[in-house]
């Protein structure tokens, strides 16, 4: 089962579940797909849902954010639901100290020295650990490994 059929499938057993904040949510999320393939006349594998989910989790921390710097609990719970039932279907994420393993696995390969190679890491880096590691928190432990 594609990861578009899983979620179609979720969306599904909410509306038969009555729930209707998982199912406002995966539809917004079912709009957003739609919206690319319109847009880019292509149909989505299920790393370019990926990407867009992560987006989308994205847009709504920065939303949550800017609600709890205006008091707004309410909307701010709201935005916090929808990434919870987005990271579901996201890869799982790398932890802090496997994502350092692997980073210094690619420097070493790369023959990566100092802060002014990062380029060069974050290139790599971006591509083997797309889906598994968000791009700020490489983009800190290069920093660190680095620096």
């Amino acid at each position: 089962m594609t990861l578009r059929e899983n979620i179609n499938q979720d969306l599904k057993d909410a509306m038969k579940a009555k729930d209707t904040k998982k199912r406002d949510a995966l539809r917004l999320l079912m709009s957003a797909f739609k919206q690319i393939e319109v847009d880019e006349r292509k149909e989505l594998s299920d790393e370019d849902i990926i990407k867009i989910i992560q987006s989308q989790v994205k847009r709504r921390n920065d939303s949550a954010s800017q609600y709890k710097d205006a008091n707004r609990e309410d909307l701010m719970q709201i935005e916090l639901d929808e990434i919870e039932y987005y990271t579901t279907y996201l890869p799982v994420q790398l932890s802090d100290e496997e994502l350092a393993n692997k980073l210094k696995d690619i420097i070493t390969k790369i023959g990566a020295s100092t802060i002014k190679d990062m380029g060069k890491v974050m290139g790599v880096a971006s591509k083997e650990l797309s889906g598994t590691a968000d791009g700020k928190r490489i983009n800190e432990c290069v920093k660190s490994l680095l620096g």
